[in-house]
C-alpha cells in the first residue's frame, strides 16, 4: 500500500484529542529542552495490535453511532478529512508510520552528512522539536533497522525527507519494535526469548518483569495467576538449583507449610507403594522380603490405583492414598500367613533382622568410657543381667529347636 500523509502531520496547529492509547510524541506547551520528559504508559506496548484489532474485519455501514450518514469528502472540513486519513494509516500500519518518519529524517551522531542525510538530524534534536525522548526516537530508528536487515523495509541510505514509501502491516510492528528500555539488557532478552517461546508479545512480559508488585496483587487475588505462577516456579526450580534451596528453606521454616509437605509425602509414598505393586507385579513383606504379588493382590492394587489417577489436581489425594495403602498392605499380610512356606521364610527374616540391630546396638556400646567416665550406675548391671538371663533363655530355644528338627 502507499500512504501520502499531508506535511502539516507535524505541525501542533491541530491539537490531538485527549486519549490513552499510544502516543509517538506529545507537544509539550512551552519551550522544549532536548531532554524532554518521555511520556509512557501500558498501552503503549499495544499500539499495534489494538489498531490492528480495530480494522480487522468490521462490518460496513455508513451510518456512525451519532446516526449520520456519510457524506462526501469534498463537503467535509479539510482537517477533519486529514484526521480521518491519519487514522486510516495508523490503523493499517501502527508504528511504522512513526518509524517511517524517523528513519527518513534522523541521521544519529557519528554518520556523515552526505548526500540526501545532508538535511537529516540528529535523534537529539527530532526529539526536542517532537516534544519527547532521543530515547524514544532511537528505539523506532532501531526497529525500522533491524526490519531493514530483514528486507522488510528500505535501508536508511535511501529514504528522502518527506518520502512516503509502502509500509508492512501493523502486526509486523511488534517484532520489531520494543517500548521499554529494559529489552535491551540481558535480562530483558532472557524475558523476550522466554516469552516468544510462549507465544505471547515480549513487552506484556517486559511488563510484569518491571512492576513486581502488580505480579504479587494478580497472585494474592486470583487463584488463576497463582496456578500460573506456581507452574512457572516449577519449571524453573527443575534448573535452578538456588531456588530449589530457597524454597525448601522457606517451607521448611514455616509451620503449616512444613506439616502440608510431610502429609504430600506420606501420601505419595503410600501411592507409591500401591504403584509399585501393580508396575513390577511384585510385593515388599513387612520384614523386607519380595516376591511376586498373588493375582487378587494385584488386582485390587490396579482399582485403587485407578482411582487415585482419575483425581483431579484440585482433590485432596491424602484421604484415598491411605485407603489403597491400608487396603493393600492388609492383602500384604494375608498373602504371607495363607502361605505357609513364606510365613516361615518371614518370621526367620524379622527374627535374623532383630538379632543384627540388637548386635549393632551392643557393639556400639564403649566400656573404656564407663571405666573412664565413671557413669557407672547400679541400674546398669541390672539391665545387662537381664539381658544376660534373655540371651541365655533365647540361646536355648534355638538349641533345641536345631536338635528337633
Amino acid at each position: 500500500m502507499t500512504i501520502a500523509l499531508d506535511p502539516s502531520d507535524t505541525s501542533p496547529a491541530v491539537p490531538a484529542p485527549a486519549d490513552t492509547s499510544e502516543e509517538f510524541w506529545v507537544q509539550q506547551p512551552g519551550p522544549q529542552a532536548d531532554g524532554a520528559v518521555e511520556t509512557t504508559g501500558t498501552a503503549q506496548a499495544t499500539e499495534a495490535a489494538e489498531a490492528a484489532d480495530d480494522s480487522a474485519d468490521e462490518p460496513a455501514d455508513s451510518t456512525d453511532e451519532s446516526g449520520d450518514e456519510s457524506v462526501p469528502a469534498a463537503d467535509l472540513d479539510p482537517v477533519v478529512v486529514r484526521d480521518a486519513q491519519d487514522f486510516g494509516v495508523y490503523a493499517r500500519t501502527g508504528g511504522w508510520a512513526f518509524a517511517l518518519k524517523v528513519a527518513r529524517s534522523v541521521r544519529p551522531g557519528g554518520q556523515a552528512a552526505e548526500g540526501t542525510a545532508r538535511t537529516k538530524i540528529s535523534a537529539k534534536a527530532f526529539a526536542g522539536i517532537a516534544g519527547c525522548s532521543p530515547e524514544r526516537v532511537m528505539r523506532h530508528y532501531k526497529a525500522w533497522d533491524m526490519a531493514a536487515d530483514d528486507g522488510l523495509v528500505p535501508q536508511f541510505e535511501v529514504l528522502v525527507p518527506g518520502e512516503d514509501i509502502e509500509l508492512p502491516d501493523a502486526d509486523v510492528w511488534l517484532s520489531y519494535y520494543t517500548s521499554r528500555n529494559s529489552a535491551s539488557s540481558v535480562r530483558g532478552q532472557a524475558i523476550t526469548a522466554a516469552a516468544e517461546a510462549e507465544g505471547i508479545r515480549p513487552t506484556k512480559a517486559l511488563e510484569v518483569a518491571e512492576n513486581p508488585t502488580a505480579l504479587r496483587a494478580a497472585i494474592l487475588a486470583d487463584p488463576g495467576t497463582a496456578e500460573a505462577a506456581r507452574g512457572a516456579l516449577l519449571d524453573r526450580m527443575k534448573e535452578d538449583p538456588a531456588l530449589q534451596t530457597e524454597m525448601a528453606r522457606a517451607f521448611a521454616r514455616t509451620d503449616d507449610l512444613k506439616k502440608a509437605v510431610a502429609s504430600e509425602a506420606k501420601a505419595a509414598d503410600r501411592i507409591g507403594y500401591v504403584r509399585q505393586i501393580v508396575e513390577n507385579g511384585q510385593i515388599k513383606t513387612p520384614a523386607g522380603q519380595t516376591v511376586e504379588a498373588p493375582a487378587e493382590l494385584r488386582a485390587e492394587a490396579e482399582r485403587h490405583l485407578s482411582l487415585l489417577d482419575e483425581l483431579d489436581d484440585s482433590e485432596e489425594a491424602g484421604e484415598w492414598a491411605g485407603e489403597a495403602y491400608d487396603t493393600v498392605k492388609g492383602l500384604v499380610a494375608k498373602a504371607v500367613e495363607e502361605d505357609p512356606e513364606l510365613r516361615v521364610q518371614e518370621r526367620r527374616t524379622k527374627f535374623y533382622n532383630s538379632l543384627q540391630k540388637a548386635t549393632k546396638v551392643f557393639e556400639e556400646l564403649t566400656l573404656d568410657e564407663v571405666m573412664e567416665e565413671n557413669i557407672y550406675e547400679a541400674d546398669m548391671l541390672q539391665r545387662l543381667e537381664a539381658l544376660q538371663e534373655a540371651i541365655g533363655t533365647c540361646i536355648s530355644a534355638l538349641r533345641k529347636a536345631s536338635t528337633t528338627s
